[in-house]
């Protein structure tokens, strides 16, 4: 992989945390991680994917509960808050307009 996908993949890290979490409706760290490493191209590792989940939470986007897990230490699930919710369809729709944009390039149809 080349630095530039690295930092793409980092421009859009928090988008696809925030949209596992809604399609998950709640969901705890590894399984965020799970998600996220078997969609190809967009594989994200823990040492991503954590700190991005404690930011969000520090910002309020995610509630956070804790419940002991049947096997290892105590799990901490994440789900959207009004304000997280609020946050991934900014940058959903941010996201839907680049791409947008870098397509109609890619195509050759912008003109000045």
């Amino acid at each position: 992989m080349n630095s530039w996908e690295t930092q793409l993949r980092k421009g859009v890290a928090e988008l696809a945390v925030l949209c596992v979490i809604q399609r998950e409706n709640e969901a705890y760290g590894y399984r965020i991680v799970e998600v996220l490493q078997a969609i190809e191209g967009l594989t994200l590792s823990e040492s991503t994917v954590y700190p991005i989940l404690t930011r969000l939470a520090r910002e309020k986007m995610l509630a956070v509960r804790a419940e002991a897990s049947p096997a290892g230490p105590t799990r901490r699930y994440y789900r959207l808050t009004k304000e997280g919710r609020e946050r991934l369809r900014e940058r959903a729709e941010s996201w839907r307009r680049v791409a947008a944009s870098v397509s109609t390039l890619l195509e050759g149809s912008a003109s000045p």
